[in-house]
């Protein structure tokens, strides 16, 4: 089971992962209004629908004004996005996040995945961030960084490190970058999710790492225990076959 970016964002923010300020709308008067519980002066505005690839079809705007928000919310809303994952009949766009706009000075990858082959959980992260991970493999395999997860012991803290060290995150952003990634294995593993993507995990200019795009799925045969995943369900997401 998908959920939305939004939804993801929650969750990962339950678990102390730093995220950005947002808010949902499903208006372009209600989008125009997160402007004002948001503050500052621009705000990405960014389709909720279930497939990467959003940013290069249109649905990821900068906006430097609440008219400009609303504008683009307005654009949005009812549009079937088509993007390299959607298939060609696309996405129907009916919810759209607004959220704070953040200055970036990096762009990293982080993901968690099972691995049903080795029936292990694998770790994989880039220090290109901001790119699917498939064109990842693709044109520069020699830059991902693999870790693979012994389930009896865990995601050690050790392990952490290594990979804030092989990105080449500057000293003082080694253990700050360890506890998000531990944080975010936690949400992997206690919410018995199959995959977990933060793409691109940002250095903001002021030195702090962001989740700035978020996405999980979950196996389908755990919901039984998370009563409140199950109900994130969007099924006008889903294909009905």
């Amino acid at each position: 089971m998908d959920i939305h970016e939004y939804q993801a964002k929650e969750i990962l923010a339950r678990f102390d992962v730093p995220i950005p300020r947002g808010g949902l709308a499903y208006s372009p008067e209600q989008a125009s209004y997160r402007c004002t519980e948001i503050g500052g002066s621009a705000w990405v505005v960014k389709a909720q629908i279930h497939a990467g690839g959003r940013g290069e079809a249109g649905g990821v705007k900068v906006c430097h004004s609440d008219r400009e928000v609303q504008d683009v919310a307005n654009s949005l809303f009812g549009r079937r996005l088509v993007t390299k994952q959607s298939g060609p009949r696309g996405k129907l766009i009916y919810r759209v996040y607004v959220e704070e706009a953040t200055e970036i000075a990096r762009e990293l990858y982080f993901g968690i995945v099972l691995d049903r082959r080795i029936e292990r959980v694998c770790i994989i992260a880039s220090p290109d961030g901001g790119v699917e991970i498939e064109e990842l493999v693709r044109s520069k395999p020699e830059t991902l960084v693999r870790t693979t997860i012994e389930p009896a012991v865990g995601f050690l803290e050790f392990q952490a490190r290594e990979i804030a060290f092989a990105l080449g995150l500057p000293s003082a952003l080694i253990a700050q970058a360890s506890r998000v990634f531990r944080r975010a294995y936690r949400a992997f593993r206690d919410l018995d999710a199959t995959m977990l993507e933060i793409n691109p995990l940002v250095v903001t200019s002021k030195g702090s790492l962001v989740a700035l795009d978020a996405k999980m799925s979950f196996d389908d045969n755990a919901l039984f225990r998370h009563l409140e995943i199950s109900e994130l369900r969007d099924r006008s997401q889903e294909d009905a076959r």
